[in-house]
């Protein structure tokens, strides 16, 4: 495997560097200007949700122009002219847990690796990925990538999923599903999913009482960059 050269100070690697370390290493790494990260492992939970969602989305695309792909998709959001240089260090590689390409794949280059017209991308959300997908990734997705109509971030603790949805206008829609009896519509691809469906086979933890004061003055949960 190709090892990644040293830096004396800041670690900020230009997208050249990442691509020639990460097509040799064995496992996944997300990069974001200059800096790359490792990805965590995945829940039980996790797992069975990505599993449930990529079988449901296949079977219903099976006579469309529209393919699914798993969490091994790399999509780059950025300007694909400057990542040709490989120079720069401006850009974000992800690996989505869920990708929907419609057409043809766009790809970066000859390697046929990176992508660059996803249509919908769904993140499933855990404690140390919540607050990038949330915030840093959804920028760059909705500056970087005009073929993206919808992107989706589902919960792994309750029946819960945001649905955000690209207007006419350039602005997103938020649509909160929540409940095993509600259905995720995607209309840009003409797909529809029950969350029973989705989160088949998963098991919540029960909820959690405030039963006393001590109890109501917990901390929120706060949440770390991977």
């Amino acid at each position: 495997m190709t090892a990644l050269p040293q830096q004396k100070k800041e670690p900020l690697y230009t997208i050249e560097a990442y691509l020639a370390f990460e097509r040799e290493a064995e496992e996944r790494h997300e990069y974001l200007d200059g800096v790359i990260y490792d990805m965590a492992g995945e829940s039980p939970e996790h797992g069975d949700i990505s599993t449930n969602l990529i079988v449901s989305l296949s079977n219903q695309l099976t006579d469309k122009p529209c393919r699914v792909r798993a969490k091994d998709t790399k999509v780059l959001s950025g300007s694909p002219l400057l990542a040709q240089l490989r120079k720069t260090k401006k850009g974000l590689f992800s690996y989505p847990d869920v990708v929907v390409i419609c057409g043809e794949p766009q790809y970066l280059d000859g390697k046929r690796d990176v992508l660059l017209n996803p249509q919908v991308l769904i993140e499933i959300l855990s404690d140390t990925t919540e607050l990038k997908d949330r915030s840093e990734k959804f920028i760059r997705y909705r500056q970087s990538l005009p073929s993206l109509t919808d992107y989706i971030l589902v919960s792994q603790h309750r029946p819960l999923i945001e649905h955000f949805i690209r207007q006419a206008d350039g602005n997103w829609l938020l649509v909160v599903i929540e409940g095993l009896e509600a259905s995720l519509t995607i209309s840009s691809i003409g797909c529809a999913i029950t969350l029973s469906e989705i989160y088949r086979l998963v098991e919540f933890p029960p909820e959690e009482i405030e039963s006393d004061e001590e109890e109501q003055d917990t901390e929120p949960v706060q949440y770390r960059e991977p």
